[in-house]
């Protein structure tokens, strides 16, 4: 499960992709996702950790208002490598 996320009254979840690298302090991507099913909205942004070297760690290090401003910038899934350009799984 993710983290919860209010954006502009609609509640998401955060969570991380399960694409990695083997080096920690790359960049790696967190999914927005917003409803269930194959109606589910997704949408990606790639994160760069400053501290923390473990992905979740520097998932929960981000305040709510760091998470929006990614929600902000965040591209469609099915624009993004990191979930296979598909919309949604049924």
């Amino acid at each position: 499960m993710g983290r919860p996320l209010d954006v502009d009254g609609a509640r998401w979840t955060v969570s991380l992709t399960g694409r990695v690298t083997p080096y920690d302090a790359d960049e790696f991507a967190l999914v927005f996702e917003h409803g269930t099913g194959p109606d589910r909205l997704r949408r990606v942004a790639r994160f760069s950790p400053v501290g923390s070297r473990r992905r979740a760690a520097a998932l929960a290090e981000l305040s709510d208002a760091q998470l929006l401003a990614l929600f902000r910038v965040s591209q469609p899934a099915a624009t993004s490598p990191e979930m296979r350009y598909r919309r949604a799984e049924a």
